[in-house]
């Protein structure tokens, strides 16, 4: 029995890893214009150095012009290994989660010890892939239209960054790395409670009993329910990620000078970068980038939970 257990969690680590690929190979570009209007605050249109871009289009489109497609797959191999790492084991530590919350004659966990679960294992996932996302995020910004191009590629961004700035600086962004925790419970949270609703629905539709769950919902239930939970998320808590991004790329990316400093935006804090976007943008600067976010990540998220939970099946299969 425990054997079976143990393997049914690293099948879960392992869909989720295959998942987390998936998702990331098929969507990159827009992963790449997200970040450089997340870390754009406005302040940037009177350096001839830095693109302004109107609209997620005309991002691509100049990226493709300017850069080639090696712009619009800027800082791909550690997305791709933050991908497939993140995925891998958030559904790793988030089963286990469930798992252990699951005592006595408990079938179905609540909505409040689901989202337990997942901020437990967005928590541990934080903490691991944190300086993934930070060379990443270098890498994405390692433009012409910066003038930054101090980087050969994933083992020399990180070495680069250790030795120039220290340890720390891979941990630059963890405070609202961790806030955005939130984000993947509510988003674990959102899924499972549609799932179940969706699985009510085809049940009493169809008037089907005692069948395996599985066997209910398909690959287009699963690409819908991932979309809907990944809205939810995103509308609560997108200026998290703005936050994290400036914070990841400070001390980085080129502003526009301002009196008495030296040309580079420096934020000394979480508070800080809140109370400047505040400034000098309002409520829209912390929802820059959310259209193409949203044009990422929601059929990423559906890509995601169908590769996930077809693998799965794969797996189970491959048992009986």
């Amino acid at each position: 029995m425990e054997t079976e257990v143990a393997k049914w969690r690293w099948e879960n680590m392992a869909a989720g890893a295959i998942a987390g690929f998936t998702a990331v190979v098929s969507l990159h570009p827009l992963d790449v214009v997200r970040t450089r209007f997340q870390v754009n605050d406005g302040r940037s249109k009177a350096s001839p150095n830095v693109h302004v871009y109107k609209n997620t289009t005309h991002a691509l489109y100049t990226i493709a012009r300017m850069e080639g497609l090696r712009g619009l797959y800027a800082g791909f191999c550690p997305a791709v290994i933050g991908s497939t790492v993140s995925w891998g084991l958030y559904f790793f530590f988030y089963n286990q989660a469930k798992q252990r919350y699951m005592k006595g004659d408990v079938v179905q966990l609540s909505p409040a010890l689901h989202m337990v679960s997942a901020a437990e294992a967005g928590s541990l996932v934080c903490l691991c892939t944190n300086p993934i996302w930070v060379v990443k995020l270098r890498l994405q910004l390692q433009s012409s239209s910066y003038q930054i191009r101090k980087y050969s590629g994933f083992a020399d961004t990180f070495k680069t960054i250790v030795k120039e700035e220290g340890v720390s600086a891979l941990y630059k962004g963890i405070g609202p790395g961790l806030l955005l925790v939130s984000h993947g419970a509510i988003q674990f949270t959102a899924y499972e409670e549609f799932r179940l609703m969706t699985l009510r629905f085809k049940k009493g539709k169809y008037h089907v009993n005692e069948v395996d769950d599985k066997k209910i919902l398909n690959s287009v239930d699963y690409a819908a329910l991932g979309a809907m939970s990944k809205v939810t998320a995103i509308l609560l808590t997108y200026p998290y990620q703005v936050i994290r991004a400036r914070l990841q790329v400070d001390d980085f990316v080129c502003f526009q000078q301002r009196p008495g400093a030296d040309g580079i935006s420096k934020y000394r804090d979480s508070w800080h970068v809140v109370k400047e976007t505040a400034r000098f943008e309002g409520l829209p600067g912390f929802y820059r980038g959310i259209t193409s976010n949203m044009l990422k990540n929601i059929p990423s998220a559906s890509i995601a939970f169908v590769v996930y939970e077809n693998v799965l099946k794969f797996f189970k299969s491959r048992r009986t």
